[in-house]
């Protein structure tokens, strides 16, 4: 395969000449080193050796703007929001402002406002075309609702109402609740996303019982192949030192103590957050910060038994003399 290719600068343009090339001299492509072709950052892909350009033009996807900041890109930009998958419809439909104004911000008059509100008012009935569609509008909400009360991050959601998808296609919903089984994928992309949540604190802001979250997701893990690891219990230790207004530094001993306990095979069937808060039970006495049993206990959301008896486990497994 031939083409005519251009030379990237002056300098290898006259090594050509003295060579008896011309500018727009047929390369033969076939005869190139792979490893010596480079694509640019303007999607150039160039011969190395002999700087010849070997594909140019490349379609630039972007804007034909430019900003340089982030109110410069929002006032040039002219599309809408991305695609996402916490909405039914993934945000494809339009919607009607709930504001009152015109294009040019003038109030519009009371005939026209009355006029706005029955189309604001039939856009929404006409978003969801049957009862599956409402069911997944009620599920996607559901999780959007749990997920601004634990607080976790937009990705979490996004999971969240994959997981709930797939749930759905494969046919999973039927005999179960929409809140059960929206409950159960939150608790799921929680956990995917490595910043997990307790059942307790899930069921807190959940409308469904602890026991039926548990049993949904472990029923909707094994049918949509979740592969889930167990949880980190380092991963409680930042946010419950963080409600315990505990230092750096006793955080850093509870990690510690997790880790050397752990490798001794003391994790193994123990809950996470009763793992965790045990060990800042003991890093905060070791620390000199102490903490009741009881303090601990309600910020983990567990109880004061699970403390004491994982606490012991710890201290016999550090060496350490209480």
């Amino acid at each position: 395969m031939t083409r005519p290719t251009r030379q990237r600068d002056d300098r290898t343009r006259w090594q050509g000449e003295e060579e008896g090339e011309t500018e727009d001299a047929d390369v033969d492509l076939d005869d190139l080193d792979p490893e010596d072709l480079v694509r640019t950052a303007d999607g150039e892909l160039i011969h190395e050796e002999t700087g010849l350009i070997i594909e140019e033009e490349q379609i630039d996807p972007g804007p034909e703007w430019r900003a340089f900041n982030h109110q410069e890109r929002q006032e040039k930009s002219r599309v809408g929001a991305p695609t996402t998958q916490t909405m039914h419809d993934k945000g494809l439909t339009t919607t009607i402002d709930w504001k009152d104004k015109d294009a040019y911000g003038r109030s519009i008059s009371s005939r026209k406002r009355s006029q706005m509100h029955r189309l604001r008012k039939w856009q929404e009935r006409i978003r969801t075309k049957d009862a599956g569609e409402r069911n997944l509008q009620f599920a996607l909400s559901e999780i959007d609702r749990m997920a601004s009360a634990l607080g976790v991050p937009r990705s979490v959601r996004e999971v969240a109402s994959v997981i709930y998808r797939r749930a759905l296609n494969e046919d999973l919903i039927r005999g179960r609740s929409i809140e059960g089984v929206a409950t159960a994928a939150l608790y799921a992309a929680c956990r995917k996303e490595g910043i997990p949540r307790s059942l307790e604190e899930i069921s807190e802001v959940s409308r469904v019982e602890r026991k039926e979250i548990g049993r949904t997701y472990r029923y909707i893990s094994q049918e949509l192949g979740l592969e889930m690891k167990p949880v980190d219990p380092k991963k409680y230790v930042p946010r419950f030192c963080s409600e315990l207004e505990l230092s750096e530094e006793v955080q850093s001993k509870a990690n510690e103590i997790i880790e050397t306990t752990a490798e001794k095979g003391l994790l193994s069937g123990k809950s996470p957050t009763g793992y965790a808060a045990a060990a800042i039970y003991a890093a905060s006495l070791l620390c000199n910060e102490k903490k009741t049993q009881r303090e601990v206990a309600d910020v983990a959301q567990v109880t004061e038994v699970t403390i004491r008896n994982r606490y012991q486990e710890q201290i016999e497994a550090m060496g350490i003399h209480s």
